[in-house]
C-alpha cells in the first residue's frame, strides 16, 4: 500500500470559484492567476480546467489526449492566464494550452523575446530596462504589452510621472502591438478599513487620465470588496482556489469552495499515561491518560512544522487537536474526543470541513504559503 498523503484537487469547485468571479465583476474580462503552479494546484491541471478545449500539440496520440482534455459549455473559459515567468508560461504550451498567457513579470534578458513572440505571450513592462531592451530589438510579430503602473506597492512599476512618456515611447515601438494595455496592482486590498487602496486608486487614476486603454487593478480581494476597482480586467488569484483573500476572512463568507482537500490517514494508535511527553522536545505533555493517533504526513509533506498545538484535524470528519511538533512524516493528534477511532481512518489537514485559513492562522502564516507548499511526494487526485 502507497503511503496516504494525498491531495484532492475538485475541479467542480474551481468552476464555481470562477462563477463568483463572474457574479462579482460581470463586466470584467478575466485573467486567472495560474502562476506557482496554480498555488500549488498544479499549473497545467488548472490551465485546462479554466481555459478548456485546447487541444494539446504535442505527445502521445491524438485519441488519447482528446479524452484528457475537458470540453466545458460556451463561457466558461477564462480570457487569460497569468504566470510569473516565461519558464512556466512554456510549460503550458509544452501542454497545448492555447489561451492567452501574461508574463506577470515580463521578461528578464533579450532573448526571451523570441521565445515570448514565437509563442505568442504577451509581457508587461514595469522598468526602464525593459523597455530599453525591447526599442532596441525589432521582432517580426509585435507582441502584446501591459505597462505597469507602481500607484503605491513600491515593488514593480513605472512611477505616475513617468507613466505618459513611457505609453508615448511603447506606443511608437514597433514591436509593441497596440493598443498598449495598463496595470496596477494593490497592497492592501485584503483590508477593507485600509485607506491604501483608495489612494492607489486615485494615484493610477490621475497617472492614466489621458490614456485611452484597456486597464486591470483588481486582485482577488478588490474583486469581492472593492467594486470601484473594477475596470476592464480583473486579475483572480487567491479566491479561484476556494480561500478568502482578506485578513480573517473565510471562504464560507463569499461562497467560495476549496479546491484542494489535503488528506491522509491514521497508521497508529497509542495509549499513553498522564505525564508522558509527546514528540521532539518533549514539548507537549500528555495531562491524562489518553489516546494519541499518528497520522502520515508532516513538513515534509508541506504541512506546517510551526502549527501549534490545538491546531485543528479531522479525523473521520470530527475535530481534533494536533499535539505536540509536526515531525517530517508524521504529526500526532488527541484522540480523546474519538475514543472509537481506527488505524486506517481518514484524515482532513485542511479543505473541505476545515478551512485553510484557519489553519493559517494557527501556523501564524496565510493560506497562500499553505497551498504552494505542499510537495510532490503528496499523490494528486482529481475529483
Amino acid at each position: 500500500m502507497t503511503r496516504a498523503a494525498q491531495a484532492q484537487i475538485n475541479l467542480h469547485a474551481l468552476r464555481h470559484n470562477l462563477q463568483r468571479v463572474r457574479e462579482a465583476a460581470p463586466q470584467c474580462r478575466i485573467m486567472a492567476m495560474v502562476k506557482a503552479n496554480a498555488y500549488g494546484h498544479g499549473m497545467v491541471r488548472v490551465a485546462r480546467a479554466l481555459a478548456p478545449g485546447r487541444m494539446p500539440q504535442c505527445g502521445g496520440r491524438r485519441e488519447e489526449r482528446k479524452r484528457r482534455v475537458p470540453q466545458e459549455p460556451p463561457g466558461t473559459s477564462v480570457d487569460a492566464l497569468g504566470v510569473s515567468s516565461i519558464d512556466e508560461a512554456m510549460m503550458l504550451r509544452d501542454a497545448g494550452i492555447a489561451a492567452a498567457i501574461t508574463l506577470l513579470e515580463g521578461f528578464f534578458e533579450p532573448a526571451e523575446l523570441m521565445l515570448i513572440q514565437q509563442h505568442n505571450l504577451d509581457v508587461v513592462i514595469h522598468h526602464p530596462a525593459q523597455l530599453a531592451i525591447l526599442e532596441a530589438t525589432p521582432l517580426a510579430t509585435p507582441i502584446t504589452v501591459w505597462l505597469k503602473v507602481d500607484s503605491g506597492m513600491h515593488r514593480l512599476g513605472f512611477a505616475a510621472d513617468q507613466v505618459p512618456q513611457v505609453w508615448q515611447r511603447l506606443t511608437a515601438c514597433h514591436s509593441v502591438r497596440p493598443p498598449v494595455r495598463l496595470m496596477t496592482h494593490l497592497a492592501s486590498a485584503d483590508d477593507l478599513a485600509s485607506p491604501q487602496t483608495p489612494q492607489q486608486l486615485a494615484c493610477f487614476n490621475a497617472a492614466t487620465a489621458e490614456i485611452n486603454a484597456e486597464r486591470s487593478i483588481a486582485n482577488s480581494a478588490a474583486i469581492l470588496g472593492w467594486p470601484q476597482t473594477h475596470d476592464g480586467w480583473v486579475r483572480p488569484g487567491i479566491m479561484l482556489y476556494g480561500a478568502s483573500p482578506f485578513i480573517n476572512g473565510t471562504a464560507m463568507a463569499h461562497d467560495l469552495k476549496p479546491v484542494m482537500t489535503l488528506t491522509s490517514q491514521l497508521i497508529a494508535i497509542n495509549h499513553y499515561k498522564k505525564g508522558d511527553a509527546i514528540g521532539y522536545a518533549a514539548s507537549w505533555v500528555c495531562p491524562h491518560d489518553m489516546p494519541v493517533g499518528v497520522v502520515a504526513l508532516g513538513y515534509g509533506d508541506g504541512y506546517p512544522r510551526h502549527a501549534v498545538s490545538g491546531t485543528p484535524v479531522l479525523v473521520n470528519g470530527k475535530r481534533v487537536p494536533l499535539i505536540g511538533r509536526v515531525s517530517m512524516d508524521m504529526l500526532s493528534v488527541d484522540l480523546s474526543g474519538q475514543p472509537h477511532a481506527h488505524i486506517g481512518d481518514a484524515v482532513t489537514l485542511w479543505g473541505e470541513g476545515l478551512p485553510v485559513e484557519e489553519i493559517a492562522r494557527y501556523a501564524s502564516t496565510i493560506p497562500y504559503q499553505l497551498l504552494c507548499g505542499v510537495t510532490p511526494r503528496v499523490k494528486f487526485i482529481e475529483i
